[in-house]
């Protein structure tokens, strides 16, 4: 592999800070958001600054701070940022026609085609929903209800996959479900195999077994207190649940099981999709292919909103009209995705995400083994996650200190992110085409921090 490669698309001498974040400049502008915008807002109360421009796995505030880009915007920016070949696309776009809803042009026929060129052929059908991931959710659970004539749906713990109605029912985090009032019914979950959480008392190399034999005894047990589903949805390597990796054996006895009962499989690549994981989409490493897919987040190439389903020929079952929305006709993300995903093949850019994690891997493993805060470093492709503990006997989730870490990476000159079922996970996301330079550098800064939390 050549750590290189993609050097040029980025700032070389990153990470450089100037002023100790958040700088006097980025203060106003952070006052000017609390002021005027919702409680809600979240990212910088982690990475507290204003920015300024991006290039690359890199990001300048507007204090002047060059930072290493490991969050890529929640894995939005899979070829970071302003790529130069996904920008010329969506310019020259932007000046032809940018809204058509569904009536097609050139332009939505390259990113159809774009997207046929990575999918199995028997995903043989597309379908351009909302702008969000969530509406991907939400398009992708309607199929399969339409389609079933069946309303359950089956998800898992540790589950993201969106906060709008459906998209938010599917998803486990009680942070995100609390004081909102009755979800959409019909959801039921069951444990995804997390072996460093075991959720079953089993050996931990047990544990994508009993999870999928727990699916199969809920489906086939009439008193399990699960009707027939329309679906099982699931990430194929969990995101804001922890970066949870399992087996491609789980995966291969969840689309054995969900086939045997009549049930659809639905994967959600909305972040683990789109080489993030070493192959174009993670369920690929269980060589199987589910029912209905969702796709969003890369998908736009540097940003643009856009998502999608695709689903087997037998679905396309919905009347005209059945499935609306207004923005699923966005021209320049059309442009600027197609553009992206070409480059991405041309380029080959998984097979080299999957290469720099690998190196990145032994790093993080080397730093977990001599750590007394970092319980398991674990990782797929560019998905990588840092599982902080207060102590590695008895595993006792660090959320404060996870959030320290956050912090002072910050401070130092690299943006990650927190999460899983604790908020005790440090979690790297850079965009695919980071320099082998770069994510060591951003090692090294996370391995000063953990050295100093100790």
């Amino acid at each position: 592999m050549d750590g290189k490669k993609f050097e040029y698309l980025s700032v070389s001498d990153a990470p450089r800070i100037v002023v100790t974040p958040p700088g006097p400049r980025s203060l106003e502008i952070l006052k000017m958001q609390e002021d005027l915008e919702s409680s809600s807002v979240s990212y910088p109360k982690g990475m507290p600054m204003a920015l300024e421009r991006g290039k690359g796995a890199t990001l300048e505030d507007v204090d002047g701070n060059i930072y290493i880009d490991c969050f890529s915007g929640a894995g939005v920016m899979a070829l970071g940022h302003g790529h130069p070949e996904v920008l010329k696309a969506a310019h020259e776009q932007i000046d032809k026609i940018t809204h058509t809803l569904d009536i097609p042009s050139e332009t939505r026929m390259k990113m159809v085609k774009a997207l046929r060129g990575i999918l199995p052929k028997e995903l043989s059908r597309v379908f351009f929903g909302g702008p969000t991931g969530s509406d991907a959710v939400e398009q992708a659970i309607k199929l399969a209800r339409f389609n079933t004539q069946r309303y359950g749906i089956i998800a898992f713990e540790g589950a993201y996959h969106g906060m709008t109605g459906a998209s938010l029912a599917v998803t486990s985090d009680s942070g995100h479900r609390d004081g909102i009032g009755p979800l959409v019914p019909g959801v039921q979950f069951i444990p995804f195999p997390y072996r460093y959480r075991n959720p079953f008392g089993c050996p931990e190399e047990m544990v994508d077994e009993f999870a999928a034999e727990n699916l199969e005894r809920v489906l086939d047990d009439s008193h399990s207190g699960y009707s027939k589903p329309a679906a099982v949805i699931l990430e194929a390597v969990q995101g804001e649940g922890g970066t949870i990796i399992p087996t491609p054996r789980f995966l291969q006895r969840v689309r054995e099981i969900t086939k045997a009962h009549g049930v659809l499989m639905i994967c959600d690549e909305i972040q683990c999709g789109l080489g993030r994981t070493g192959k174009m989409f993670a369920f690929e490493h269980a060589g199987i292919v589910p029912d209905i897919i969702t796709i969003s987040k890369a998908l736009g190439g540097v940003g643009f909103p856009i998502s999608a389903i695709a689903f087997r020929e037998e679905l396309n079952t919905m009347p005209t009209g059945k499935s609306i929305g207004t923005f699923r006709g966005n021209m320049v993300a059309f442009a600027a995705g197609a553009a992206a995903l070409n480059w991405m093949v041309d380029n080959q850019v998984p097979e080299y995400a999957a290469e720099l994690g690998e190196k990145a891997m032994a790093r993080f493993k080397e730093i977990e083994k001599n750590s007394k805060i970092l319980g398991e470093a674990r990782g797929i492709g560019l998905m990588i996650a840092l599982e902080i503990v207060e102590d590695k006997k008895s595993r006792k989730p660090a959320t404060d200190l996870t959030k320290m870490v956050r912090k002072l990476a910050h401070q130092r000159g690299v943006m990650i992110e927190v999460g899983g079922h604790h908020n005790n996970v440090a979690r790297l996301l850079p965009p695919l085409i980071i320099s082998e330079d770069l994510l060591m550098k951003a090692a090294d800064v996370l391995e000063g921090v953990l050295k100093e939390l100790e």
